[in-house]
């Protein structure tokens, strides 16, 4: 599998994991150290994944509430045979976000390493 498509892999089970609010899928994802943090909250939101992956857990999921998916890669870079970066969106609910997702590849595995994310809230 080239590194794109392993990278690609990781986005969608990301995609899934949020959509199914599926932590055993964000695990898969998210590297065990990776941070979570948006400058949208007041104080800045950051979190390890301790700390996130129970409150995905709390979520009524958007797949139980019929939501549309609105999952979009817009970008994959790599600076590296082991470093890659990429721009993703979706939605959960009323709210859009733009995340910023680096990933570094480790033991032959490419996992999330860090999330810093933009929310827009939309009308329903």
């Amino acid at each position: 599998m080239t590194a794109f498509a392993a990278v690609t892999d990781v986005l969608e089970t990301y995609f899934d994991g949020l959509y199914h609010a599926d932590t055993g899928r964000l695990g898969n994802a998210f590297h065990p150290k990776a941070i979570y943090a948006t400058a949208d909250e007041t104080p800045l939101l950051y979190r390890m994944m301790d700390e996130y992956f129970p409150v995905v857990a709390k979520r009524v999921s958007p797949a139980s509430r019929d939501e549309p998916r609105r999952d979009v890669i817009d970008s994959i870079e790599f600076a590296g045979e082991n470093t890659a970066f990429a721009r993703v969106r979706c939605s959960i609910g009323t709210k859009d976000f733009v995340d910023f997702l680096t990933l570094v590849r480790t033991d032959g595995a490419w996992r999330i390493i860090a999330k810093i994310f933009q929310i827009t809230e939309r009308e329903s």
